[in-house]
């Protein structure tokens, strides 16, 4: 048996499940090359919603800030979280556009880039794949987007699993970012995929519901190869297990990960100050380190539930959020059962809070939610009704292919629209995914290198998507 890797998640999906992903690069720096030194199987670093963030937020270059972290961390393989099609936006982009961001990606320090379509639809991976394989050492990983209902059995997640290998990935992520494993469940799913396939498997759970530790064991025993864990200061709550914790429990047996508690603790030291600092700045919420029994409830990520509430305060409703949450497994099962992961988390929330709010189901749809109705995300898990995609799309063509097959080239498009503001390549893809907000950050870019003092970054607006 060989010993457990771990990927640390603490700079990317632990702050972005506990602090709405606002840890900022001068927040990271002190620390980098004491963690390149632990022997960490790889980091999480980069994608999912921090390029939105340093943009909109923090007024960081998200492409400077990976360069920042290649270099201080040379001995450690990076990782990013990669939303296929969608890229790290919200929209299907067209394949020159992908290819060149995985390309510019990898150029930029990325090693393993683990790639997800939140409808387990593998027409929308495919790309991303071949794009990541063309680049020297570059390690494509896709992740099963996990979730429940009478259609996701064993064997659907086997199925898939295998339509992945043959896509051909490096390896493969069970990725349940709800919560919504248990440790039994975990054994059985985890056994299954790794019978099926002859490439690594990786382990992601968030400990929402207080059972990640436990999931993280039975699936090591499974035969799992990699998990993923966060330091203990931003672990627990909606984040993940903690580092710390897991070594130790793996210690002296023969799934020893064979990492260092001292210099781990040396690390746990380090982020227990940023802790302090981030709970006084009130950027964490208390509540999101409690654990939620609600999530195997609902079904209901925690990242969603927090953009669920804001969206009924904003709206005076706060106390229809228990309603809400009743309407949202009603939402998705006229939606095609999508799981719930950036976007559809966010369509299928959204639409959710205006058929409460309402007090008629779908008196108001938005244009993202017709648009998962209409198949401009790709093919849901199961086939949505006819007479209700009628009732949401109208007289408009339903999407049968893949929806990028109905995109052309645009890269030379994007770069003609910013060609004002680019400073570097990568400027260009910052445009495709965050167009007004990219040119707002590129503005300020520029005023600060004519001297002209702007500050308009809003660090305290707290938005957090579901990767």
């Amino acid at each position: 048996m060989a010993k457990i890797k771990i990927t640390e998640t603490v700079l990317r999906d632990a702050h972005q499940s506990l602090l709405a992903t606002r840890m900022t690069l001068d927040d990271m720096l002190p620390i980098l090359s004491t963690m390149d030194k632990v022997g960490f199987y790889s980091a999480e670093v980069w994608g999912g919603a921090t390029f939105d963030s340093c943009l909109r937020f923090l007024d960081e270059d998200p492409w400077e800030r990976l360069r920042v972290i290649r270099r201080e961390m040379p001995n450690t393989k990076l990782q990013m979280l990669f939303r296929g099609q969608n890229m790290l936006g919200y929209r299907h982009y067209a394949d020159d556009v992908l290819e060149y961001f995985v390309q510019k990606s990898v150029a930029n320090g990325i090693d393993i880039i683990r790639i997800f379509d939140a409808l387990n639809d593998i027409r929308n991976l495919e790309t991303a794949i071949k794009a990541a394989k063309r680049e020297a050492n570059a390690h494509a990983q896709v992740a099963i987007s996990y979730t429940l209902g009478d259609v996701f059995t064993t064997e659907y997640y086997v199925d898939y699993a295998k339509q992945i290998e043959n896509a051909g990935a490096d390896s493969i992520c069970i990725k349940d970012m709800a919560a919504l494993l248990t440790p039994y469940r975990t054994y059985e799913l985890t056994k299954a995929i790794k019978e099926a396939v002859d490439i690594p498997v990786q382990l992601h759970t968030h400990y929402t519901s207080g059972l990640a530790s436990m999931c993280l064991l039975k699936g090591i025993e499974a035969g799992a190869d990699i998990i993923d864990t966060a330091m203990s200061p931003l672990a627990l709550g909606t984040s993940h297990a903690p580092t710390e914790s897991m070594v130790a429990a793996l210690q002296g047996t023969e799934y020893d990960t064979g990492l260092d508690l001292i210099l781990l603790n040396e690390i746990r030291d380090y982020f227990m100050t940023l802790r302090a600092k981030y709970i006084e700045e009130g950027l964490i919420d208390q509540k999101m380190l409690a654990v939620n029994a609600n999530a195997l409830i609902y079904q209901v990520p925690g990242g969603m539930l927090s953009n669920l509430l804001s969206q009924l305060k904003q709206a005076g409703k706060e106390d229809q959020l228990t309603a809400v949450m009743e309407e949202v497994p009603r939402v998705r099962r006229d939606a095609g059962m999508p799981p719930l992961v950036t976007p559809t988390s966010q369509i299928v929330g959204t639409q959710a809070v205006f058929n409460v709010i309402m007090g008629e189901r779908y008196k108001t749809v938005t244009k993202e939610f017709k648009g998962l109705v209409r198949g401009e995300y790709g093919r849901t898990p199961v086939p949505i009704d006819p007479e209700f995609r009628k009732r949401i799309i109208g007289d408009e063509e339903p999407i049968e292919c893949r929806p990028a097959d109905l995109l052309k080239p645009e890269l030379d498009q994007l770069r003609q629209e910013c060609a004002e503001w680019i400073e570097q390549e990568e400027d260009v893809l910052s445009y495709a995914q965050f167009d007004q907000v990219a040119i707002k950050f590129f503005e300020r870019r520029r005023d600060k290198r004519y001297g002209i003092d702007a500050d308009h970054s809003d660090k305290a607006a707290k938005v957090h998507p579901v990767s």
